[in-house]
């Protein structure tokens, strides 16, 4: 099972945090369940981050957790 504080969190640099702290906390588990396929969207389409593509094993790891019912 994929969990947020072991596989997904750490995903999430500093910087990306602080870009979106305005909409929701990267580091917390309830808003990014609460946005996940929203964060998901972004990355898929490449405008998040702002500074490069997540990989495509990063992504299925969010899709993974997503699918799993994303818990914390």
């Amino acid at each position: 099972m994929t969990s947020f504080e072991a596989d997904i969190r750490p995903l999430f640099r500093e910087k990306d945090r602080n870009a979106m702290l305005r909409h929701f906390d990267l580091w917390s588990a309830d808003d990014v369940r609460r946005n996940a396929e929203r964060i998901y969207g972004a990355l898929d389409r490449g405008v998040m981050p702002c500074d490069g593509a997540w990989t495509a094993a990063d992504k299925d790891l969010l899709r993974r957790w997503i699918d799993e019912g994303a818990q914390p």
